[in-house]
């Protein structure tokens, strides 16, 4: 599989994980779009500065547009990239965001660990401080 099939794989599964498996409906709601723009806007940041710096460098027979160039920077827009990244990055890291925030609105709603704790566990602790007394 291509970069660009497993891209769209990944949006398309995160949605219908979102829509039809865990109910959660994030998609529909406009605080998630709001949000969203906001993660956007940095992955855009940091994808620019990594590609464009030609930190990461894409195979053309793997992504939309052409290979990366060894001699400069990729293209700002266009040749399938949006501020020096391949479209397929900005499928990738939404599917990644729908996703955790998918399992994160279900574990929440199912109650795990709804008040986080750190060290022993409760009834340890209090036989703890019965025994030093």
């Amino acid at each position: 599989m291509t970069y660009t099939q497993l891209a769209i794989s990944g949006v398309l599964i995160a949605a219908l994980l979102d829509l039809f498996v865990f109910r959660t409906g994030l998609l529909k709601r406009r605080i998630f779009w709001f949000s969203y723009g906001i993660i956007f806007f940095f992955q855009l940041i940091s994808n620019g500065v990594l590609t464009g710096l030609g930190i990461v460098q894409y195979d053309g027979a793997a992504i939309i547009g052409s290979t990366s160039p060894t001699d400069s920077a990729p293209p700002f827009i266009g040749d399938g990239r949006l501020c020096f990244a391949p479209v397929e990055d900005l499928l990738f890291g939404f599917s990644l965001v729908l996703l955790t925030l998918t399992l994160w609105v279900t574990w929440g709603r199912r109650g795990i660990q709804r008040n986080p704790v750190s060290g022993p566990p409760r009834d340890e602790m209090k036989k703890l401080l019965r025994l030093s007394r």
